[in-house]
């Protein structure tokens, strides 16, 4: 091997060291947020724990210790992962921003506050289904059989099981603004996989709701829409790549 290539592979495994050495400093300037976020969390348990629990009209049962410390680390937990997904974003966004035209980078970065905001619209969501659909129905199959109890443990792994799927499928429509304005998909390529998402989301609804086929609608029809909402953002993104690189194309000739 000659020295110029070996100069070169040097350069390379440099690179690649400095890449993976920023990419553990985001990740840990990332970490560090979320432990803040579950300190202020933990901090404020009880004040989280009465907000959820104030729309039932159950009261709920902690049948061992470990119980009340599972709530107050599920409590602090969930601050942290929604405190900490702007954080997250931001840091990809500033990982990736290199490879970036000064265009994308402005686009994308705009899309973490949207980001955050579809999060917390997806939970309150999941949220307002469980409470006013999906308990009033399952409580409603008891009529009067059963002395209904409910430990603390077994409610929120429920509510959560409901609630986080919301707040994850609620990113579609950025997601797909995100991945159309770096060229990895196109609007053409969610039209024709549209049946396979539709399968994916209906799927996903039913495996969140109990078996009822009113609420499976219910709940898989919003999903849908959000699909259907994404592939037209796809398309604005789509178009406004389309005419900066014909722009690009004239001013080079």
């Amino acid at each position: 091997m000659s020295e110029d290539q070996q100069q070169i592979e040097s350069e390379k495994d440099m690179n690649l060291v400095g890449h993976l050495s920023e990419l553990r400093n985001r990740l840990i300037v990332t970490a560090i947020f979320f432990v803040l976020f579950f300190i202020v969390g933990f901090i404020y348990v009880k004040d989280i724990y009465w907000f959820f629990v104030n729309d039932i009209d159950l009261e709920l049962t902690a049948i061992s210790p470990t119980e009340i410390i599972w709530i107050y680390f599920t409590m602090a937990g969930l601050v942290a992962i929604v405190g900490t997904i702007p954080i997250l974003a931001y840091q990809i966004w500033a990982f990736i921003k290199p490879g970036l035209t000064p265009h994308e980078r402005k686009s994308s970065l705009s899309y973490i506050p949207a980001l955050f905001l579809l999060f917390i619209l997806g939970l309150v969501f999941g949220y307002v289904v469980f409470i006013y659909l999906i308990m009033p129905f399952l409580l409603s199959l008891n009529d009067g059989m059963f002395n209904i109890m409910f430990t603390v443990d077994r409610y929120f792994k429920f509510l959560l099981r409901v609630t986080l799927p919301f707040a994850v499928l609620f990113e579609l429509p950025i997601i797909a603004m995100f991945l159309t304005s770096l060229g990895i998909i196109t609007p053409d390529f969610m039209i024709k996989n549209r049946k396979y998402a539709y399968f994916i989301l209906i799927v996903v609804g039913v495996l969140i709701t109990p078996p009822d086929f009113v609420l499976q609608i219910v709940v898989a029809v919003p999903l849908i829409i959000l699909f259907e909402i994404s592939i037209q953002l796809s398309k604005v993104v789509y178009r406004k790549k389309l005419k900066k690189h014909e722009e690009f194309l004239e001013n080079e000739g």
